[in-house]
């Protein structure tokens, strides 16, 4: 299911991609600090399954909505989509607002389900 983006999201992603810190898979599994864990998808992509303990805030409304999900703004949140790229870019939108330890995770959702790690499946 991998289609071919648009070269002007590709640039607004490498863009993002240059000011924003990534975390991999192992990285994020290694992980001892504390951290929100937020799936940017869409609603129909979440409903499908999604990580562990992972909160649900689609991208449409993440900017609306994460000052009451994440009032603390130098909370530690790591954002995933299905392959990093609407991650990346909203971890930019939340640096933007203040947010101070914001990580995309690289390969989101679909190396995730590649590697056969556990997923919640409602």
């Amino acid at each position: 299911m991998s289609k071919q983006h648009a070269p002007g999201f590709l640039a607004l992603v490498a863009a993002a991609k240059a000011q924003i810190k990534e975390i991999s898979i192992d990285e994020l599994l290694s992980h001892q600090e504390p951290y929100v864990l937020l799936d940017i998808r869409e609603d129909h992509e979440w409903l499908a399954g999604h990580l562990p303990e992972a909160m649900h805030l689609g991208k449409g409304i993440i900017e609306r909505d994460i000052e009451q999900t994440v009032p603390d703004k130098k909370q530690k949140i790591v954002l995933y989509c299905g392959g990093g790229y609407r991650s990346a870019l909203s971890a930019q939108t939340l640096q933007q607002m203040g947010y101070q330890q914001v990580l995309s995770l690289a390969g989101g959702y679909r190396e995730w389900q590649q590697r056969n790690l556990p997923l919640v499946r409602p």
